[in-house]
């Protein structure tokens, strides 16, 4: 288990928000990598970076709705990619790498949640395809960039779900096993925890530090695939289709739900730091397996030969290697 995942008292809480946690930083004349950051949190990510000075390219599979939703904000470039689709991602990668830049920050925001069993042109599941390997591909391609950046730092989107499945390494593509949409989102959020802390491991020398996010329960558009029945079922929503009254101060607004991403981008408390989950913007505590509040980390997400076998596996199955 890292020793570095315990809270740092970051003096934030869960109602802070990304511009509280950016600060005064500046980042003039840094560039920044969001996928999905053309709604929900990921908009409030892109429009807190840019604030700050930074230019933040934003891969999207449908450029013209990204281009829509990004209208107005300053420093905010479009181009096209499909997490899921490997030509896609290389061909995003080589056009950036060709531009000479480098990434100070690769915001990996994208993602789906409790989808029906779709499957990638390779047979992949999709949540692990796009929540996990889309994005490790993803990183892969852009490393001479992050390199190049001299200080960078990559973060990545995971969810408290992780605690709902571990990654089933004989069968993660439910080729054997029923399908589950819970356990296969679980099983991505999982991976995100995972790639983080390897990745941790091979950026650190150069400067490139890795951390895993939990936003919070926020409401976006990644709730799209859940029907209201469901919802109600699961005591999210009320006959009326609304928040229960009680469960209204578990949620966060999309500028709350963008402050740990920006805290883990910017923070200079985290200097140092790396191959952690993180949560309200601060690092979050390891807990027990047996852990029955939704706060902290548990053990098979930061379990660092899990996270060995996880990225040879991920070598593999994208053919991205660093």
């Amino acid at each position: 288990m890292p020793s570095q995942q315990a809270p740092i008292h970051s003096g934030f809480d869960p109602k802070s928000t990304a511009v509280e946690t950016l600060g005064n930083t500046d980042l003039t004349g840094r560039i920044a990598v969001v996928t999905g950051g053309a709604s929900g949190i990921g908009l409030e990510t892109t429009r807190t970076l840019t604030q700050a000075g930074a230019s933040v390219i934003v891969p999207a599979r449908d450029p013209v709705k990204a281009a829509e939703a990004l209208s107005g904000i300053p420093r905010a470039e479009v181009c096209k990619l499909d997490l899921m689709d490997p030509v896609s991602i290389d061909a995003f990668s080589e056009t950036f790498l060709g531009s000479g830049r480098p990434l100070h920050l690769l915001i990996n925001n994208a993602g789906i949640m409790a989808a029906p069993l779709v499957r990638d042109a390779r047979g992949y599941e999709s949540h692990f395809s796009a929540n996990h390997l889309g994005h490790f591909h993803l990183t892969a391609r852009l490393w001479p960039a992050l390199q190049q950046a001299k200080a960078a730092r990559v973060v990545t989107l995971s969810s408290g779900a992780h605690r709902q499945a571990t990654v089933d390494f004989d069968d993660l593509n439910f080729e054997r096993r029923d399908y589950d949409k819970w356990k296969a989102y679980g099983q991505s959020k999982t991976a995100n925890v995972l790639f983080t802390v390897a990745l941790d491991q091979r950026g650190a020398s150069d400067g490139i530090r890795a951390f895993a996010v939990h936003p919070g329960r926020i409401e976006t558009n990644l709730q799209r695939f859940i029907p209201m029945e469901e919802l109600q079922a699961r005591g999210l929503r009320n006959e009326n289709g609304e928040i229960p009254p009680e469960q209204r101060n578990l949620y966060k607004t999309p500028q709350q739900g963008a402050a740990t991403t920006v805290w883990c981008a910017v923070s200079k408390s985290l200097d140092g730091l790396g191959g952690v989950y993180c949560e309200n913007s601060d690092i979050a505590q390891a807990v027990p397996s047996d852990h029955k509040p939704l706060d902290g980390v548990l053990p098979w997400a930061i379990d660092e030969e899990a996270a060995e076998r996880l990225w040879t596996l991920s070598e593999q199955m994208t053919g991205a290697v660093l």
